[in-house]
């Protein structure tokens, strides 16, 4: 059942987190344990969940000595082919505590747009999410190219959570909640919910991202709007809150959904 309110994430069948790369690399790798506890809380009331993990090529670019993240594609695309490997025994590891099995699912856009590849995709989540395996998603960064990139795993994140028909989608970032302006700017005030097809007048968006990552409030908030227009519901947090997130608390900014008539 689609989640039509925050209080309804609880109850929700099916849910798709998305973490953002600065959330779990670099000095907040400590994050995944943080965000593991909060998934298999999810995972023991028996709802189906899938989580879309950023960061292989900022987990990667340390083992590569990287001080900063690299703007070539073949730099970009090694450190993501050491960062993914890095990242998944890291997400194992931890699931390891709860006796939980990550499954690895690596896309492309054009695996999402191409008819033949994108049933097979979802044939593939299906199966694992039937087996109780817990699908780990990110951009097949070895191989995409700057022509076929998804540009963000928020955008990464709306269409997984159609392909899977999630009740609920949660976007985790550095941030709370979507403000009236960036962050710090004097008078920004954050935003407690967005109804169905409000244009944020008179809302700043940023669209910088932290440096580490891709995205950035501008690409969140495509991100959500895309989940809404095909009914599900986005809470939109920091991993910090995602605990509280999860329980359907007051946190974050809650998108609401494509009303059923």
């Amino acid at each position: 059942m689609t989640s039509r309110s925050r209080a309804d994430i609880r109850s929700a069948r099916r849910l798709v987190v998305k973490v953002g790369s600065s959330s779990i690399s670099g000095e907040n790798s400590g994050n995944i344990a943080l965000l593991v506890d909060a998934l298999a809380d999810v995972y023991a009331r028996n709802t189906e969940v899938v989580l879309v993990s950023s960061g292989a090529i900022a987990t990667g670019m340390p083992f590569l000595r990287l001080d900063e993240r690299p703007n070539d594609l073949a730099t970009q695309q090694a450190a993501a082919a050491v960062g993914q490997n890095i990242l998944v025994f890291r997400y194992q590891n931890s699931f390891d505590r709860y006796k939980i099995v990550a499954g690895q699912v690596l896309l492309t856009a054009g695996d999402l747009e191409n008819p033949k590849s994108r049933t097979n995709a979802q044939q593939a989540m299906e199966r694992l999410l039937g087996l109780r395996i817990l699908p780990i998603v990110n951009e097949n960064d070895t191989v995409a190219t700057h022509e076929i990139r998804f540009g963000d795993n928020d955008r990464l994140a709306s269409l997984v959570a159609e392909l899977v028909g999630a009740d609920c989608l949660i976007l985790l970032s550095d941030v709370d909640a979507l403000y009236t302006a960036p962050p710090g700017t004097p008078g920004a005030t954050p935003i407690a919910s967005v109804p169905y097809g409000d244009e944020l007048d008179g809302v700043t968006i940023g669209s910088v991202g932290t440096g580490i990552g891709t995205g950035g409030a501008l690409t969140k908030v495509a991100a959500a709007r895309h989940a809404a227009q095909v009914g599900t519901g986005v809470l939109l947090t920091s991993t910090s809150n995602v605990g509280r997130a999860i329980d359907g608390d007051q946190v974050g900014t809650w998108f609401e959904p494509r009303p059923l008539n």
